[in-house]
């Protein structure tokens, strides 16, 4: 199963570093978040992953590009013009990087990847500035159940966020984008969507969360998966800072794939 992750956008907010590189590159333990992101879908063995690039995407390319050799102690002999390569590891990853446009909107980044999606399965979709520690398999074995287009996990946080209105049965009836109402269900990332979710994107223009999930909620068509656990959005420098001191301290929840 295939993994969208969404890494185009500016990162204004967090403008004191993402003016020197893309959002998802800001470390983290000296690993970008988008690392650590893709660390926590592996744990579950999801290890095919197309990364939707914009702003600043060569560097996301460059530091695949140059994973291998990173990974590994390496001798060169200038000489011979040579390097022996030590003692490597490397992620069972296989990365599929797409320049989906630099002022592409997060709908058109997904539209944008729809060729390298299969048709007959559904694919899981985040964004790449998020860590938690949500069950991955009990997730889609949820979305599996409920036979949907949509599934997104909501988590219990005040703000900034998409607000979810869910009723009993879990779907989501209603999907308000960032309004500015306290507590509630938000959108939390980690998604799994059918392929037929994209035919509601019209085109770059289109903002994933306004009208396609506005759309899917009003055709019944959105269900919610409930995470009580851990969930942090790396939204400003003060959220990053956060997150580093847990990773620091040994502290820090999403870090499931510790030995």
């Amino acid at each position: 199963m295939k993994v969208v992750i969404l890494a185009g956008g500016f990162g204004t907010r967090i403008s004191e570093e993402s003016h020197l590189k893309p959002k998802p590159m800001i470390e983290i333990g000296e690993k970008p978040i988008l690392w650590h992101i893709m660390k926590i879908y592996s744990y579950y063995g999801f290890n095919e992953f197309i990364i939707c690039l914009g702003y600043k995407g060569h560097m996301i390319k460059e530091f695949f590009a140059d994973y291998y050799l990173h990974t590994s102690d390496v001798t060169f002999d200038l000489s011979k013009n040579e390097m022996t390569v030590h003692n490597n590891y490397s992620e069972p990853w296989k990365v599929t990087l797409v320049d989906t446009g630099l002022n592409t909107m997060t709908g058109g980044r997904i539209k944008r990847i729809r060729e390298y999606l299969p048709d007959d399965e559904p694919f899981m979709l985040t964004y790449g500035d998020g860590v938690c520690d949500v069950n991955l398999q009990d997730l889609l074995e949820f979305h599996k159940k409920h036979g949907k287009l949509a599934t997104i996990t909501a988590v219990n946080l005040a703000g900034r966020f998409g607000v979810l209105t869910i009723d009993e049965d879990e779907t989501i009836t209603q999907f308000s984008e960032k309004t500015k109402e306290d507590g509630g269900w938000i959108n939390g990332g980690f998604m799994v969507m059918q392929p037929e979710v994209i035919d509601y994107i019209k085109d770059d223009t289109t903002v994933f969360e306004k009208d396609p999930l506005e759309n899917l909620a009003h055709d019944g068509e959105l269900k919610s998966y409930k995470h009580h656990g851990f969930w942090k959005c790396m939204d400003t420098k003060r959220d990053h800072d956060a997150l580093e001191k847990l990773w620091q301290e040994d502290k820090a929840p999403w870090y499931i794939w510790k030995e």
